[in-house]
């Protein structure tokens, strides 16, 4: 980043911006380089100040959460960071329907365990969701037949353009695992999300979470990872595909395809993000060759790099990530 620019940022945010940040430490997967500078907002009113004011700058930056679903170039990302920690959480039970509302830093799963708490169902699904509100919003995250859009009520949403406005269901047009935000790369951010919600018994709703959460066990391995890999193509299975053209347990440096289930990649220890871009490449081009089956990545790529395989080159123009 250009010593002028630099000057910009600090005459704008002061000792609460950092430089040459590692962005390893923030992220699931746990690779990733340094980012030029870094910011936190600590509410979604912070952040709509912090994103405006990037905006008036024409610097450019990215909107993090929770680091999930996202990997990170060993060479960093250029510009600036924003890391979303908005995470407050409001319930209310007077109105019809009853709704939650959560900052888009905010985690899923404690927004689930919140409403456990209180015997409020309808979102048990989530609380094995690792990501934010803002990134579940973005991506239409969902687990066990669920998908965020069958709660979502209404997102507000700061565009570079129209400014500030409250977005319904239709109009972020989600698809599966899809949004209008994410597939035409609008300067948009998440900022808050309500969801509608119903009674129920706070016990058999931690059951249903606990159930909801053993499946997950058994199911998915542990382990730093990004998630699911590839999105599910149409009546099939993208981890079975991958298992089936023999790359379970494929390593390249410190990361492998899990043994357990072949839409994870995990970083065994000193994963290169360059290392997680290959066994990629390589599930991708053997299911493409040996069932005309071409993947598409779950997962978003950020950051600095030499080249990107096509496949991977429509997510890499997203402008700004909130997973």
């Amino acid at each position: 980043m250009r010593k002028d620019v630099l000057e910009q940022l600090h005459e704008s945010f002061g000792d609460a911006l950092q430089e040459n940040v590692r962005m390893a430490n923030f992220s699931t997967m746990n690779v990733g380089g340094p980012a030029d500078a870094l910011l936190i907002a600590h509410s979604a009113a912070h952040l709509t100040e912090i994103v405006t004011k990037l905006w008036e700058l024409s610097i450019p930056f990215k909107v993090i959460g929770s680091g999930s679903n996202l990997l990170i170039s060993d060479r960093g990302v250029r510009g600036v960071v924003v890391i979303n920690h908005a995470h407050n959480i409001k319930i209310n039970t007077q109105t019809q329907p009853m709704t939650v509302w959560a900052e888009s830093g905010a985690l899923m799963m404690n927004v689930a365990r919140q409403l456990a708490n209180r015997g409020l169902s309808g979102m048990e699904w989530a609380a094995t969701i690792p990501g934010t509100v803002g990134g579940a919003v973005y991506g239409n995250a969902g687990a066990f037949g669920k998908e965020t859009c069958s709660n979502l009520i209404k997102a507000e949403v700061l565009h570079h353009i129209t400014g500030c406005s409250e977005w319904s269901c239709d109009q972020l047009q989600y698809s599966y695992r899809a949004s209008r935000i994410k597939r035409e790369a609008d300067e948009a951010v998440i900022l808050s999300v309500w969801f509608e919600i119903t009674p129920g018994d706070a016990k058999q709703v931690k059951q249903g979470m606990e159930s909801y959460r053993q499946r997950r066990l058994q199911t998915q391995p542990p382990g730093a990872s990004m998630g699911s890999v590839f999105r599910n193509p149409p009546h099939q299975k993208a981890g079975q595909l991958i298992e089936v053209v023999g790359l379970k347990g494929k390593k390249i440096g410190g990361a492998v395809i899990s043994p357990q289930h072949a839409n994870f990649i995990i970083n065994e220890g000193g994963a290169k993000a360059k290392d997680v871009l290959d066994l990629m490449t390589i599930a991708y081009n053997a299911v493409e060759h040996e069932f005309k089956v071409a993947l598409i990545p779950e997962i978003e790529v950020i950051g600095d790099w030499d080249e990107l395989p096509d496949f991977l080159q429509s997510s890499n123009q997203t402008k700004v990530v909130q997973a």
